[in-house]
């Protein structure tokens, strides 16, 4: 067993804890525990975690290995660090009903699916740090996605007749325990500004990496394309921010559709490489 399944396993373990012991309060009719200090620093931990196992599958021995999995892994886990850095000065600490489940997933899925290929041209500077930048525009976009399903949850959760808090399900108390939606909404186009900024800096990279390995600008093979779309549509949704006020339910559809090209444009043809065929 590699040592990046072994990281991966106690990763997943480190969030499963985290997320049972902030569940448990809901399971039994009563309020979604707090955060505290201690569990901040045991997060920390666990994305500590998270991250060594992912040095350990990607960049073993010097040499560069991805794989749609460690993709998704690798985004989730910059998309932990970002949450866990905005939780700092925001109270956002009800995100993590939803975060650490789905980190917990991701780290297990890594460790069952540790399949890589070899990175073609991987002693490249400049192909390494286009990857480190997508990774963190993945991750930023991954999770104002799982932000925007929320947000969904909780906009529908609002429409529902008034229930007493005896009568509530525990969805319904882990929904009730979130941050107010103008709160998140306020986070929400915070992660897409930046995500689109780092975005823009991997279509540019990408370009120059091209142009340098390959003596084409603009490929038009299957990732540039997902990730163009993901690009136009993440600018159409902040141009309409800027003029026509865009929000609520508008604002989420489009962050999800952006999520899928971006999600189209390396996790998913490697899934369908890796696993499928």
């Amino acid at each position: 067993m590699s040592a990046g399944i072994v990281f991966h396993l106690l990763a997943a373990l480190a969030y499963t804890v985290l997320a049972v012991t902030l569940w448990r309060p809901l399971t039994k009719g009563g309020e979604a525990a707090s955060t505290g200090h201690i569990r901040k620093v045991c997060l920390a931990g666990a994305i500590a975690l998270h991250g060594m196992a992912l040095t350990q599958a990607i960049v073993p021995e010097n040499s560069l290995r991805l794989g749609w999995v460690l993709a998704l892994s690798a985004a989730v886990c910059l998309g932990m660090i970002v949450f866990w850095l905005e939780s700092l000065v925001m109270r956002i600490d009800g995100l993590l009903l939803i975060l650490l489940p789905a980190s917990a997933i991701t780290a297990l899925l890594a460790a069952a699916f540790p399949n890589t290929h070899l990175v073609d041209h991987a002693g490249n500077e400049w192909l390494r740090i286009h990857l480190i930048i997508a990774l963190v525009a993945y991750g930023l976009i991954t999770v104002a996605a799982l932000q925007a399903m929320l947000m969904t949850a909780l906009d529908r959760q609002l429409h529902r007749p008034v229930q007493q808090a005896d009568q509530r399900s525990t969805i319904d108390r882990a929904l009730h325990s979130m941050p107010p939606l103008l709160v998140q909404e306020v986070l929400l186009f915070r992660l897409i500004w930046i995500g689109f900024s780092i975005l823009t800096l991997t279509v540019i990279t990408g370009m120059l990496v091209s142009q340098r390995l390959t003596g084409q600008l603009l490929p038009m093979d299957h990732k540039t394309v997902f990730t163009l779309l993901s690009w136009l549509t993440f600018a159409g949704l902040l141009l309409g921010r800027y003029t026509r006020g865009w929000r609520g339910r508008i604002a989420l559809r489009w962050t999800l559709v952006g999520f899928a090209f971006i999600l189209l444009s390396y996790t998913g043809s490697r899934f369908v490489l890796d696993v499928i065929l």
